[in-house]
């Protein structure tokens, strides 16, 4: 792993992939992925293996430890993708008007979500704002502001119960 992380060495790779290949997909098949979803995903692994062997530290894991990691991440990414709805058929031409009471309520609804959302402390808004409004998740959040996981749930918990009251 060292030549391939230092020298991008082929044969050394090689010789990790006819070792670990085999493995990662028999690993995948055991976990619920068909032979072809394990495949292409061990085939995935092992080719995040090539791209990031520079990030490989033999003090914090062994080759097995660090490429089976990247395979059951893989995997639970796999299926978060799987499980995502797909979107509906959209109608062709277009859409018919809205109800005018429809739309009077769906304006002061929004009203009072801004007027909430501006009330809440400033730190409990903007942790709102990046999880629903820039599309984040709790982790991602948690690296770009350097807050730890626990406290970003525990704000983002107590922005959405006030916004509940706010609402109600």
């Amino acid at each position: 792993m060292l030549a391939v992380a230092r020298n991008a060495d082929q044969q050394a790779f090689a010789s990790l992939f006819a070792r670990f290949a085999p493995r990662v997909k028999a690993f995948l098949i055991k976990s619920g992925a068909t032979p072809t979803l394990a495949e292409d995903c061990a085939q995935d692994v092992m080719a995040t293996v090539w791209r990031k062997a520079g990030q490989f530290d033999p003090t914090r894991a062994s080759v097995a430890t660090w490429i089976f990691t990247i395979a059951r991440n893989r995997r639970i990414d796999i299926l978060r993708r799987d499980r995502r709805p797909e979107p509906q058929d959209l109608p062709w031409g277009p859409e018919p008007e809205p109800d005018q009471l429809d739309a009077m309520v769906l304006q002061q609804d929004t009203e009072r979500l801004s007027a909430a959302l501006a009330a809440l402390p400033d730190n409990q808004r903007a942790l709102i704002e990046r999880a629903y409004f820039g599309d984040l998740s709790h982790g991602e959040i948690a690296r770009i502001t350097g807050l730890p996981l626990g406290t970003i749930k525990s704000r983002i918990r107590l922005a959405l119960e006030k916004l509940r009251q706010t609402m109600t």
